[in-house]
């Protein structure tokens, strides 16, 4: 199993537990006559998952103050993963980081927080715009 599998795995992604939570956390919605409608899934190819507030939760209860939005160390933090640089290289290096970035830490963490967030969101996550960008 490859490191960002291993993020995926964390998150809920790509699981069983994955596929069913879109139905379980879907709000009912009421049609014009004020009635239920069953919620809405999301189709079966990639189930959603609430990546945001999942991360949320985890940072409120944290003694820490990690900012899993801003560092790739504290998303890895976050979900209880090696953060260490050796880590952070392996990841790199699996998600294809350009080798002018691999010499530079801070270069290269930056990258792979974007390119993280963006594998996420590939895979079924609900990552705002904003921290794609």
């Amino acid at each position: 199993m490859g490191f960002f599998n291993k993020i995926l795995e964390k998150l809920g992604i790509g699981s069983a537990e994955a596929a069913e939570a879109p139905e379980a956390t879907a709000p009912a919605q009421a049609d014009a006559a004020g009635t239920a409608a069953a919620p809405t899934a999301a189709p079966a190819s990639i189930a959603v998952t609430d990546v945001v507030a999942q991360l949320e939760q985890k940072a409120a209860s944290n003694p820490q103050k990690l900012n899993w939005r801003t560092s790739i160390v504290d998303l890895l933090k976050l979900l209880d993963l090696d953060s260490s640089l050796t880590a952070r290289k392996e990841l790199a290096t699996e998600l294809g980081c350009p080798a002018d970035l691999m010499g530079d830490s801070a270069q290269m963490n930056m990258w792979l927080h974007k390119a993280v967030l963006a594998r996420i969101a590939q895979n079924g996550g609900n990552i705002p715009q904003d921290l794609l960008n």
